[in-house]
């Protein structure tokens, strides 16, 4: 699933993409409030973990925001502060569960899955992307081309997605590698080219109208 962390420990913040990469799932962060309204704005996550203390915006008024807005992903809250009322403040603008600093990772994970499974069942069945006859099932982590399964590993399953949430827009090689490895660019220069190989080779090969389009010295772009 996609997952927006909203967390300004540092520290904090990248053991918690690191722990959630590790269980599948693709993991943008922001450290401020500000940054991480508009990363929550775009509408695109399964679900986000945000902190309430922030710099710039508290969670409070994020999780208000979002919800005014009428973006319904599921909010896990984090907060360093124990007292009821800083709960019930979180709960009653819409947030769907809470975790007090210091916790402990599986429970994290536990409550992450808890709520992946909600939004599950809510979406009945499974959230679909689409672009012409290729669909991509979130839920079943499934990719379908003319109703023919496509077997991906994690890491192309994550690419496809990213460029199915975008169709038709050119999509840099920098943005790639910034949402699908979080890792600096210059060490990941040719991943992407090499990645998209194999997903040409796995969804167009065989099909008169290729969906994978290059932009040369841009980038790459999905369309039908």
């Amino acid at each position: 699933m996609h997952i927006a962390v909203i967390e300004d420990e540092r520290r904090l913040a990248t053991l918690l993409r690191r722990v959630l990469t590790e269980e599948r799932h693709v993991v943008d962060v922001a450290y401020d409030g500000p940054s991480g309204l508009d990363l929550a704005a775009s509408g695109t996550y399964d679900l986000i973990v945000l902190d309430l203390m922030l710099p710039g915006m508290d969670g409070i008024e994020i999780c208000r925001r979002l919800r005014a807005a009428r973006i319904e992903t599921p909010v896990l809250m984090l907060t360093a502060r124990g007292a009821v009322e800083d709960r019930v403040a979180g709960l009653n603008v819409g947030a769907d569960d809470y975790l007090i600093k210091p916790f402990a990772m599986e429970e994290l994970l536990a409550r992450v899955a808890a709520l992946l499974r909600r939004r599950g069942r809510g979406l009945e069945g499974g959230q679909t992307l689409q672009v012409g006859d290729l669909s991509l099932d979130l839920v079943r982590h499934e990719a379908q081309r003319a109703g023919r399964v496509i077997e991906l590993t994690a890491k192309e399953f994550a690419l496809l997605e990213f460029l199915m949430r975008h169709p038709g827009q050119v999509l840099t090689r920098t943005q790639i590698v910034d949402h699908v490895w979080r890792y600096d660019f210059d060490a990941l220069s040719n991943v992407v080219d090499i990645y998209i190989h194999y997903l040409r080779d796995k969804i167009d090969r065989g099909f008169p109208n290729p969906l994978i389009k290059t932009v040369r010295g841009v980038g790459y772009r999905i369309e039908a």
